[in-house]
């Protein structure tokens, strides 16, 4: 006989990884390329909409995803250094990408330098691209979290929920669940579904900030900032919730620790700009990163043409520059 706790629970896969050969699939890996490919699309779209190229946002991604999975990992293994170089620890495990252990704010931090660096080899501004990219990040990491559901992984406390999740024992290094002398997965129990309580924050926040866009105008990385709050608000509850191991300060985790203090950041960030930029009305945003004298030449990616650093930009006979472009020589990124 089957618990009827367990009967009405949701399920979990028994298996994590498929084999094409010698090559395997794994499915965490999976989700998240998925979540990359749906971001990009709805970053080119968001992008193309604010006057920008279209094909920048595949450029910008090409510099962002490497960076954003190495800082990722980074932050995890700074973070719960135990399992690599703790006592009975593998260092070399620390490459295992597949087997999990993705920090989302070290993802943040180095995608962002990834699109820094794009920026600011093409001529853009890095602001109007942060907020362009807010809401197809978070749709990424809604179907990245379906990762840990494959894996059997980051759930919450035990709960009888009608919600509740079914988790099976898990074989990390085979991808599937362990099995008994009969052969039937072997099953913990059933807890909450963390991951499908991120995924659907995500989804929510996502559709709020393009909403909020659509009604408030949303420049400046105001979209990035409240995207960044509004994840961290959500992140702090789902990680009071979360059993697995973590480390701890002062009897809370060390995520939930970084959630605080980067919410309450990009809260007073987010108020600082629309402060700044309160009288802006319908002016239009400027895309373009201003001459540098620090930089030889300057290239707007709208136009291709090249200015010789030592002086401000000079618009072309007829132009008028923009009313909320600073085309003088030491102006600053947004």
């Amino acid at each position: 006989m089957i618990p009827a706790a367990l009967a009405a629970a949701l399920p979990s896969p028994t298996v994590g990884v498929w084999h094409l050969g010698p090559v395997p699939l794994r499915a965490y890996a999976l989700c998240i390329v998925a979540g990359i490919v749906l971001g990009v699309v709805i970053a080119e779209r968001r992008w193309q909409a604010k006057g920008g190229r279209k094909d920048f946002v595949l450029d910008a991604a090409v510099w962002a995803v490497p960076f954003g999975v190495v800082g990722a990992r980074l932050y995890h293994v700074v973070t719960s250094p135990q399992a690599y170089f703790g006592e009975g620890g593998d260092p070399v495990r620390a490459l295992y990408l597949w087997q999990g252990g993705l920090g989302i704010w070290g993802a943040i931090a180095g995608g962002a330098l990834g699109v820094w660096i794009a920026c600011r080899r093409a001529g853009y501004r890095l602001a109007p691209m942060a907020d362009a990219m807010a809401p197809g990040l978070l749709v990424a990491q809604a179907l990245g979290r379906w990762g840990n559901w494959f894996n059997n992984e980051l759930y919450g406390r035990a709960t009888d929920l009608p919600w509740a999740l079914t988790v099976h024992r898990w074989d990390e290094s085979a991808g599937r669940a362990v099995t008994g002398a009969d052969g039937t997965p072997q099953v913990l129990g059933t807890f909450h579904p963390t991951f499908l309580y991120e995924s659907l924050w995500c989804l929510a926040v996502a559709a709020a900030i393009v909403v909020l866009d659509r009604r408030y105008r949303l420049r400046h990385g105001q979209a990035f900032l409240l995207y960044v709050a509004l994840y961290c608000l959500g992140r702090s509850w789902f990680e009071d919730l979360r059993i697995d191991a973590a480390n701890e300060v002062a009897g809370l985790r060390v995520n939930q620790w970084v959630a605080g203090i980067v919410l309450v950041l990009a809260l007073v960030a987010f108020v600082r700009s629309r402060r700044a930029h309160a009288g802006e009305g319908g002016q239009p945003e400027v895309l373009e990163r201003v001459a540098s004298s620090e930089s030889p030449t300057a290239t707007s990616p709208s136009s291709g043409a090249a200015t010789q650093s030592g002086g401000p930009t000079v618009p072309t006979t007829g132009a008028r520059p923009s009313p909320d472009r600073d085309d003088r020589p030491d102006a600053r990124d947004s």
